[in-house]
């Protein structure tokens, strides 16, 4: 009912920069946020960064200042800049849309992409 593809990642040197895409397809009708979620290895899956209808960004606090999220919601697209990358940032990327479907206009629901991995090196 709705797929998300996600786009670049791969492997980083610390301190590098890389740059997340991802569009979001399918019986989409209402868009509430669209967002980037990772899973380190051995770890639950966090929110890294979201942008929610409206305009307003929330970021996970040690990624502040080094990521920046930008969404087109009327489009169904988000990237993620990431800059000054460090170990620490390493898992897979999931892109994440919370939007409503055609079929049920008047329930969200969360839906995510594959994932696409991101390894910072030393």
């Amino acid at each position: 009912q709705v797929q998300l593809v996600e786009s670049g990642g791969g492997l980083v040197q610390s301190g590098g920069s890389t740059r997340l895409s991802c569009t979001a397809s399918g019986k989409i009708q209402t868009t509430n946020a669209m967002a980037w979620y990772r899973q380190a290895p051995g770890k639950q899956r966090e929110l890294v960064a979201e942008m929610i209808r409206g305009g307003h960004t929330n970021y996970l606090d040690s990624v502040k200042g080094r990521f920046t999220i930008a969404s087109d919601l009327a489009q169904n697209t988000v990237t993620l800049q990431m800059n000054n990358l460090l170990p620490e940032d390493t898992g897979v990327y999931f892109c994440n849309i919370e939007a409503s479907i055609w079929d049920t206009p008047l329930r969200f629901s969360m839906y995510f992409g594959q994932g696409t991995q991101v390894t910072v090196s030393e």
